[in-house]
Formats: structure tokens, sequence, C-alpha cells
């Protein structure tokens, strides 16, 4: 249905394609980690490659974070077992690497002289995915699966930050980070991965120091999803809660794209969407006494809302590179001053438009630079 969906329109009307055209980005920050990191992030830029597309390097990291956190769930699905402390450790570098190549791959757009708004689109898209793998690594590293409510808002929580720091860009144009935010909040989950693997996961249940309380309103996403789990006969976010968190995160993941891609082409948001069939169908699962195994339909909400996560994406990304005229993966054409790469000789002779890349570095620039809300 989602496919026929996407097939029969497309996502983005022309007027909202014009909008894009037009977007500039717009950023405040006062980040205290921020100006004592640039020295290794100018340091690590300047050893990438010129041909390596600035979105190629966001995408890279992104997978490292959301394998390096698959591993993690693999011995420690619940956050109730304790995961080795080598899983925890793999953990830390994953998120250390994401984290890094996401500070650089606005300044590889300003090298290459790449930059376009769908550099900022799909580095908050990517964002807004490895925010929910980011949160759950943390959870599990600190064993909260022995106190679940604590596990749902920790993460739960997390998501909703991500997507109101993006509802407080749409409002006022401007993306704002504080003096402790993103940066700030990874470098908080490595240093709990770093403990959780010398010291050992268990450290956390420790009386003291089990407790995060984080707090936030409920939102559109945190509401269902929260009644939903509340209201489980069989306990469904208690026994599957990777699983869980996974699906309606997904789900969120997808509602904040739409909230960027509302913010860049200066339309209006639109609430509806078929990522929440799962979350629905669960809920009236519920109303009529579960007559369909909740853990079925659990599933089915996470291999929906993530096919429809990827498909919209998909679909977003290619309608931009056709009206922007540039590439997503490759550059296609060989930068100024330097000799011609032997991966891209043969694309440069063919092609006379620029490529693509992230908008800004961290320092500011045109228009792309890491998403804020967090953990990112």
């Amino acid at each position: 249905m989602a496919l026929l969906a996407y097939r029969d329109k497309h996502i983005l009307s022309a007027q909202q394609l014009r909008k894009l055209s037009e977007h500039k980005y717009s950023c405040f920050s006062a980040s205290l980690l921020d100006p004592l990191l640039q020295p290794w992030w100018n340091w690590l830029v300047s050893q990438t490659p010129l041909w390596l597309a600035p979105n190629l390097i966001t995408i890279v990291g992104l997978i490292l974070n959301v394998v390096t956190t698959l591993i993690l769930i693999c011995y420690s699905p619940n956050g109730v077992e304790a995961p080795p402390r080598w899983t925890c450790l793999l953990c830390a570098l994953g998120l250390f690497i994401y984290q890094s190549l996401d500070s650089i791959d606005g300044k590889q757009a300003r090298r290459t002289n790449t930059s376009s708004p769908l550099g900022e689109l799909f580095d908050h898209g990517c964002d807004s995915i490895s925010t929910v793998f980011v949160a759950l690594s943390a959870c599990i590293s600190c064993q909260l699966g022995h106190y679940p409510n604590w596990l749902f808002f920790q993460c739960f929580c997390a998501i909703a930050l991500f997507y109101c720091a993006h509802w407080q860009t749409y409002v006022s144009g401007t993306m704002r980070f504080g003096r402790i935010d993103v940066t700030e909040a990874q470098f908080s989950i490595i240093a709990i991965h770093l403990v959780s693997a010398a010291l050992g996961p268990e450290i956390w249940l420790t009386k003291g120091t089990s407790v995060l309380s984080p707090s936030i309103p409920l939102t559109l996403v945190v509401l269902p999803a929260l009644i939903i789990a509340q209201k489980s006969p069989h306990n469904i976010f208690t026994e599957h809660a990777s699983v869980y968190i996974l699906a309606f995160g997904m789900v969120a993941a997808k509602v904040t794209n739409k909230l960027v891609i509302a913010h860049m082409t200066k339309a209006e948001m639109e609430y509806l969407d078929w990522s929440l069939l799962g979350p629905a169908l669960l809920f009236l699962n519920q109303y009529f006494n579960c007559i369909v195994p909740e853990i079925w339909l659990l599933w089915f909400t996470l291999i929906w809302g993530t096919q429809d996560l990827l498909r919209y994406c998909a679909q977003v990304c290619l309608e931009i590179c056709q009206h922007l005229r540039i590439d997503l993966f490759r550059i296609p054409y060989t930068p100024k001053g330097v000799a011609p790469h032997p991966a891209t000789a043969s694309v440069s002779s063919q092609s006379n438009f620029g490529g693509f890349g992230s908008s800004a570095d961290k320092n500011g620039g045109s228009a792309h630079r890491k998403s804020k809300s967090k953990p990112h």
C-alpha cells in the first residue's frame, strides 16, 4: 500500500521543491565542547580524500553506529541481561566515529564546493535514526531493563527532544544549540559505555547510580506508545523492550523527517502518515481484547515502519537529486587543483553539474550542521 502511494504521486510538490532550492540554513550555537573538538575535526577532514562525497561520510557513520548497537542488543535485548564489556566498548567506539564523521561531512562539503539543501536534509534524516539507536544503547549499557519505566522515558524522551528541536526550528526558522547540547550528550553517552566496559554494566545497578531522570511532555509519538505499553495484557514492552523501542522509534524518525522537510520547504506539517498504521493496529487490537497476538503486530509495526521510512527517505532524496541535478553519494567531477581520481575520471567527462553534499560545518556555513537534540 505504501509502495503504491509513493508510485502514484510525488512526495514533494513542485512548490516544495522550489522552496527547497531557496532554503538557507540558519543556526545559533553556544556549545561548550565544539570549539575544543574543532582541531580534531579539522585534522580529520584534512585527511579525507576530496573525491569522497559528504553524504557518503554521513551514511557510513550511521551504519557503524547502528551495527554496534545491534551487536549490543543481541546480547541484551531487553536491557536486563548484562552484555559483555567489549560490546559496550564497541558502542562507545561506534558512537565516537559517528560523531566525528557527522562533524566533518559539512566541512567536506565546503572543501569540495558541493553544499546543497539535500545535505542538510540527509544529515537530519540520519540523525533521526541514530537518535533511536544511541538512546537504546545507552539504556542497555546502564541495565535500565531492570527499571522499565525509566527505560521507556529515557528512550522516548530522547526521541521527543529531537523532534522538539526541529519543531522549534520549524516555527522560528533557526536551529538553536545551547551550551549543553548534542555534542555534550554524545560524549556523555560515550562515557557511560566506557564505564560499563571498564567496570561492567552491573555497576549501574548500584544504589544511587541507576536513576536517569529526564522529564519532558508526551508527544504524539510517545503518548500512544505509553498507552499501549501500560495497557498491554502481555507486558509487551517489558518482554520485548528493544523491538518495542525500535518499532516506535522508526515511526518517530519518519515523522521527524517530515517535520524537517516541512521546515525546509516552508510547507504545512502533515500529521496523518502511513507509518502510524502499526501503532494504530496495536491500539485497536488492545481495544478488542487482543484478538491477534501482540508480538505479531509489534513485529509488523517494526517492519512496516522501517520499510516505510527507508522508502520515504529514498524517494525524497531521488526527487531532490532530480530537481537540483545532483548526485547522492558521489561527486561527479574532480575538484579544482586535484588530479583526477580513477574512480571519478570517467564520470567527470560525462557530467557538467555539481555534486552535492552536506551543508555547513561546525563553524556555521551554508546549510549543513548536525541536528541537535539528544542523544544524536
